[in-house]
């Protein structure tokens, strides 16, 4: 039931922790934190004043590379960094090299890969998944179970609605080609799309866009337009009240 803090790691006042926790070398925790029973933090982080990181949660963990992967690669990467006043829940699993924001909240069971960046105010709802060479912007929601895939980039006060899916690989793991057209989705300032949508790779949902539940994304969404089915076609304007520039 002992902790272990690493002698070479540095630990703000009044930071308590639960039991059976592992603070490994280097690692910097600021002011008045509340770690949870079981964490486990690795080498080189970086956490601010104020953080909440709640019980079994594991943060800077290394990624594993497969000998098959398209994206992973062999490389030498930064602490992971979490800034101040953010809440990352139980369960959760952030990789080294990952960038947090102040005033994030990572919810229960997500995983956020390495070379992400995530900005302020963001919510990252329970259970979703953020692959690797992501950024998501300020102000965002992805909800419950959510999957981001890799090479993907997410603007300011976006809506990622339970169950969305991207997608970034159109040759499906076949061919040597497909190492070529690698291309997560890109979502643009003030997109929002709904529930249990899958959005194809490469695709760019443009500013103040909606994408309607249930719909299979094929093609670019113009901006400020509502599209839907499978695949999307546009349907009509967003209306006025629900613009981003009238909240």
């Amino acid at each position: 039931m002992q902790n272990f803090i690493h002698p070479t790691a540095k630990i703000g006042p009044n930071t308590a922790f639960g039991a059976n926790c592992y603070i490994d070398a280097n690692v910097t925790i600021g002011a008045d934190c509340q770690i949870g029973h079981g964490v486990i933090i690795h080498p080189d982080t970086t956490i601010g004043s104020g953080v909440r990181i709640d019980d079994h949660t594991v943060i800077g963990k290394r990624p594993m590379k497969a000998a098959a992967s398209a994206i992973t690669k062999e490389e030498t990467l930064p602490g992971c960094t979490i800034a101040d006043r953010c809440i990352v829940g139980t369960l959760v699993v952030i990789y080294r090299g990952c960038t947090i924001a102040s005033n994030v909240l990572v919810a229960d069971l997500a995983s956020v890969r390495e070379n992400v960046q995530i900005g302020e105010y963001t919510i990252v709802g329970r259970g979703v998944t953020v692959e690797n060479k992501v950024t998501i912007g300020k102000r965002c929601k992805l909800e419950t179970e959510a999957y981001i895939t890799a090479l993907s980039e997410i603007g300011d006060y976006c809506f990622i609605a339970p169950e969305v899916t991207f997608t970034n690989d159109n040759f499906l793991a076949r061919t040597k080609d497909r190492f070529k057209y690698h291309k997560g989705v890109t979502m643009k300032k003030g997109a929002r799309i709904g529930a249990n949508v899958t959005v194809l790779p490469g695709i760019i949902i443009d500013e103040d866009a909606l994408v309607a539940a249930g719909s299979v994304v094929t093609r670019n969404v113009p901006a400020r337009k509502i599209v839907l089915g499978s695949p999307a076609r546009v349907w009509r304007d967003v209306p006025p009240e629900q613009l981003l520039e009238n909240q």
